[in-house]
């Protein structure tokens, strides 16, 4: 093979190249959105593989493995793949043998990926991963340097920023890039919380199941997964960032304050996490009168397990136990067409100096 044979990605010569040097495609730039993770199936051995990596990673359990792995591996783990293995089959996409995360992530990928081709061509690839479970991050970034991409800008779909979730993420990326002996340059998108798009998306979100209904809700849930309260004692700055998405919501809805409220969910382990718990301030609301509600969870880009299954049907149950009448579950934003725009005007601003 001559030099001028060797094509770059069809689109020209590496003409300083040795006869022998094999085909190198042409340099391109790597997009990935990363979400939490799902496993593989809702069987004992698939949901323990799933909770162990998940349950392991000490940005989200960081106990001294010394205490936490024995009684991980021994006790929780042991009891807890068959329960999750229920809350996962009650919402499977059967379709599709996947977890609704995987579907939706997908989704969002095949639109993003369609919203940059029309402008980019085929300079830019755009992939997602997950952090626990498939498709993992190293394997997604092993798959964007093989088509070229020598620049990779990676994306946590985690609005509010988080050690047990964007830190985590990122840190799997640069983990990856131990593994490769060719490192990409990378990028990392920060929390955007505050993106006027994004705000204008999860407000639209809400007003539409309004109209939806002809009863309108008492009062609007605004929930989030929940961290143990030493989390924001130590710095984080996730409880003061849902606390503004929540202001900003409700400018952009142009509601009163007293007709919204905070709160948080996912609880697990006996510390004292950030409050107030979702499932209990629904039922208090029931018993307190207020029979119509909805909820939103401004926290999770795509819909999953804590909000189809523990919002949907848990904290619903808590409520409608309690008296409460009427229980409106606002969808998250999804593959909506106003989120996936939001979401590529982020990855335009981040890209800059790129293309």
């Amino acid at each position: 093979m001559k030099s001028e044979d060797l094509v770059f990605a069809g689109q020209g010569r590496l003409t300083y190249a040795s006869d022998n040097h094999p085909p190198i495609p042409r340099s391109k730039i790597g997009i990935i959105i990363g979400n939490l993770g799902t496993p593989d199936a809702t069987d004992y051995w698939s949901m323990r593989r799933y909770l162990s990596e998940f349950l392991s990673d000490r940005r989200v359990i960081d106990y001294s493995p010394v205490i936490w792995q024995p009684l991980l591996q021994l006790v929780i783990l042991s009891k807890r793949p068959f329960s999750s293995g229920a809350a996962y089959r009650g919402i499977w996409n059967k379709d599709d043998n996947e977890s609704p995360l995987l579907t939706i992530v997908r989704n969002q990928k095949l639109k993003l990926e369609a919203y940059f081709k029309d402008v980019y061509g085929d300079a830019i690839v755009l992939d997602f991963c997950m952090r626990y479970g498939n498709p993992s991050t190293l394997e997604v970034m092993e798959k964007l340097q093989a088509a070229g991409c020598e620049k990779i800008l990676f994306f946590p779909l985690y609005p509010q920023y988080a050690a047990p979730t964007t830190a985590t993420a990122n840190d799997q990326v640069f983990r990856s890039l131990m593994k490769m002996n060719w490192q990409p340059t990378i990028r990392t998108v920060p929390a955007y919380y505050e993106n006027d798009l994004y705000i204008e998306s999860l407000a639209s979100s809400v007003k539409e199941a309004y109209n939806k209904v002809k009863k309108k809700p008492e009062h609007l849930i605004v929930s989030y997964h929940g961290v143990p309260e030493r989390y924001l004692l130590d710095g984080d700055p996730y409880h003061c960032q849902c606390q503004k998405t929540t202001r900003l919501l409700i400018t952009n809805l142009g509601w009163k304050n007293k007709d919204v409220t905070t709160t948080f969910q996912s609880k697990f382990g006996p510390e004292k996490w950030i409050g107030p718990a979702t499932v209990d301030y629904v039922a208090a609301l029931a018993k307190r009168g207020i029979k119509n509600i909805a909820i939103v969870a401004p926290a999770f880009s795509a819909d999953c397990v804590e909000t189809l299954e523990e919002i949907n049907e848990e904290i619903r149950a808590s409520f409608l136990e309690s008296g409460g009448e009427t229980f409106i579950y606002v969808p998250c934003l999804n593959d909506r067409k106003d989120h996936i725009f939001a979401l590529g005007k982020i990855i335009e601003n981040e890209l800059m100096g790129w293309v």
